[in-house]
């Protein structure tokens, strides 16, 4: 009887001591594949953020810092030619109309102010010939208007130099304007951080500033 329950007894250790070791294997087995697991996704994230990191040096190789003077020079040559340069070719009618309208108003003032002087100085003269001398009798008219003339040619070439000027500044601030897009002077960007102790991942967001 004493022998049935030692051979029972030693029956009940193996067991038990096999079903450990299977328990045990299982366990080795789990956390393999939780490793593997984990590596693979880790894996995944740097690949991600080499693709990320790939992107910004790809957008830093498309800044092209001197676009924005090449624009202006451009405009300066040519105007309008800056506008095409940055690919805004619907200014280039505004610019063409602001500096024709300039231009002709210019010419026009210029003429009648040189018709009016013409005849002020055929009457100092004492010619009565003129092309005003049925319209306008008194010599201080005639003054008056070439003044009033001149006042505007010069007004009308100052506009014209302005829009000359404005033509040239909207083209460099265009070309700065389409790189901003990609500055890293001022960027915001969502990152996620994994802990080394339980490998949870947190959403975080980063705000670089640079000077």
């Amino acid at each position: 009887m004493g022998n049935k329950v030692i051979v029972a007894l030693c029956f009940v250790c193996f067991a038990c001591q096999l079903s450990w070791a299977q328990q045990k294997e299982e366990t080795k087995k789990e956390e393999k594949s939780e490793k593997a697991k984990e590596d693979t996704e880790t894996k995944k994230d740097e690949s991600a953020l080499k693709v990320e990191n790939a992107v910004v040096v790809e957008e830093k190789k498309a800044i092209n810092p001197l676009s924005p003077s090449k624009a202006a020079f451009y405009s300066a040559i040519l105007p309008g030619l800056g506008q095409a340069y940055n690919k805004k070719y619907w200014k280039i009618p505004i610019v063409y109309a602001a500096l024709g309208t300039g231009i002709y108003f210019y010419v026009d003032n210029n003429k009648k102010y040189n018709r009016y002087r013409r005849a002020y100085k055929r009457r100092l003269a004492g010619f009565n010939d003129d092309e005003f001398q049925n319209i306008v009798t008194d010599n201080n008219a005639l003054i008056d208007a070439q003044e009033f003339y001149q006042r505007n040619r010069d007004l009308s070439l100052l506009l014209t130099v302005v829009a000359y000027v404005l033509n040239i500044v909207d083209a460099n601030v265009d070309a700065h304007l389409l790189q901003f897009n990609v500055s890293d002077d001022l960027s915001v960007r969502p990152h996620i951080d994994q802990n080394d102790v339980d490998f949870n991942r947190n959403l975080g967001l980063t705000l670089n500033f640079k000077f």
